[in-house]
């Protein structure tokens, strides 16, 4: 049977109920655009799908690469439903029902967090934007003041407030990723917001929010967690060393989380959601045509996007009412991956010729070859090697990414070795699939088979 066979069949029946509710409207004839010309519709979907086939297996826990997979079923069957009819959830006129459910949607990731209402969130394109917004907010409420972030953080703070024309502070870090409360607090004058990142999308590694709140609340500063990559983990912070920083995420002033990362979304979905929700009136503006038909709150009353699709909501407000934002829910699949990325550290930490360069708070691991002269400029060729190798391998290989630290760092970890280039190659490994799980001690066989050991 095709891999795909029994959701067409849900999908095919969904439509022709569409279908029976487009036609109490009254029948038309396929004009223009919706004149359907099958043939060269068919021909075109067949060049297509050639196209497809040259990307990586996305699909498969063979990819341990970059933060990439496919949605979740429910989610691709109901974001396509959705697009027949095309919502857009900018106003209430554009999609009356997605836009309820994306209301929906937003209660349940408020819910999450810990947010007490009244609150203020909504779905976006993706973090970019949500973090866009979120700075824009910043600004307004603490005009002429610095965002700071890590040097760990996402570039998008930094892009964004060039953007924005907002001052940004980066924040020092130890080798460990720790930031410099000193620095912080010694630059508190000039920050307004600082930029908290609860699951770092080179490391996963969650920043200490329960440190760094204190020094926030006594200096005035704002504090927006970034938890794009890391947010959905809350549902399972007993199982999380991390756990001190995740019971505060309630205390942030302004939140990311991405759907399309960890909840099993298309891309694109984000979510930002504000604590105070008076900070909507600086959305505020006027439109001559599009916020008449209710007295409603319309989203895009509250958001700096203005078109939005309606279907990344049908999505992920079926996806979660698959599985919903619990522990047993939709954290059973991030427990996958967490399980899966212990799995494997474990076997990378105990094989000889391969060192753990840190320990994964998350689903990323980081690690690294050791060439026998303890060299940068070995470490890094032996790395880069080893990557290609396993793509080259194709259907029998596997696929990592890499990653880059400076030198600097690195040998204040590992003191063996010698800085005779300015950066250590690394490699990394993204266990985001639940597949995962069954599969970490395979995937490291296959890496230590290629890599000779």
């Amino acid at each position: 049977m095709n891999h795909f066979e029994p959701y067409l069949t849900l999908l095919q029946k969904q439509l022709n109920e569409l279908d029976r509710w487009r036609q109490t409207y009254g029948k038309t004839d396929a004009t223009g655009s919706s004149n359907a010309r099958e043939e060269e519709i068919r021909e075109v979907l067949r060049q297509l799908t050639d196209k497809l086939k040259g990307n990586y297996p996305f699909h498969h826990p063979r990819y341990a690469g970059q933060m990439l997979k496919p949605p979740h079923p429910v989610a691709w069957l109901a974001y396509t439903l959705a697009m027949t009819v095309n919502p857009n959830n900018h106003a209430l006129d554009g999609g009356p029902p997605t836009s309820a459910l994306e209301k929906e949607c937003i209660n349940k990731l408020a819910g999450m967090i810990g947010y007490d209402t009244p609150f203020l969130g909504h779905l976006t394109s993706g973090g970019t934007i949500a973090n866009l917004e979120a700075l824009f907010v910043a600004r307004e409420l603490h005009p002429g003041k610095a965002v700071a972030a890590t040097a760990n953080a996402h570039y998008t703070h930094q892009r964004m407030c060039k953007l924005l024309n907002i001052p940004f502070i980066r924040i020092p870090v130890n080798p460990e990723g720790v930031p410099d409360l000193a620095f912080i607090r010694n630059q508190s004058s000039r920050i307004g917001t600082l930029v908290v990142t609860l699951g770092t999308t080179g490391t996963g590694t969650v920043e200490p929010l329960a440190g760094l709140l204190p020094l926030c609340r006594e200096a005035g500063i704002r504090i927006h967690a970034d938890a794009a990559y890391g947010g959905f983990f809350k549902l399972l912070e007993d199982e999380l060393p991390s756990k001190p920083h995740w019971q505060l995420l309630n205390q942030c002033d302004s939140v990311v989380i991405d759907p399309h990362k960890h909840g099993l979304q298309p891309y694109g979905c984000g979510s930002v959601l504000y604590k105070d929700p008076a900070v909507g009136a600086f959305f505020k503006h006027d439109s001559p045509y599009t916020y008449f038909t209710s007295d409603e709150l319309h989203l895009g009353e509250i958001s700096l996007e203005c078109s939005r699709a309606g279907a990344s909501a049908a999505a992920l407000w079926a996806t979660l009412e698959l599985l919903p934002l619990t522990a047993e829910g939709l954290g059973s699949i991030l427990h996958s991956a967490l399980t899966a990325a212990r799995v494997f550290s474990k076997r990378i930490a105990e094989k000889p010729g391969f060192t753990l360069y840190m320990r994964p708070e998350l689903d990323i691991v980081t690690w690294f070859r050791d060439p026998p002269d303890k060299s940068l400029s070995s470490l890094n060729t032996y790395n880069k090697e080893l990557f290609q190798k396993g793509m080259d391998l194709n259907k029998e290989g596997f696929f990592l990414s890499l990653f880059t630290v400076p030198a600097e760092q690195f040998t204040t970890l590992f003191p063996g070795y010698s800085a005779d280039e300015e950066k250590a190659v690394l490699l990394r490994s993204v266990f985001m699939k639940q597949e995962h799980e069954e599969w970490a001690d395979t995937l490291a066989e296959l890496i230590f088979s290629a890599a000779g050991l």
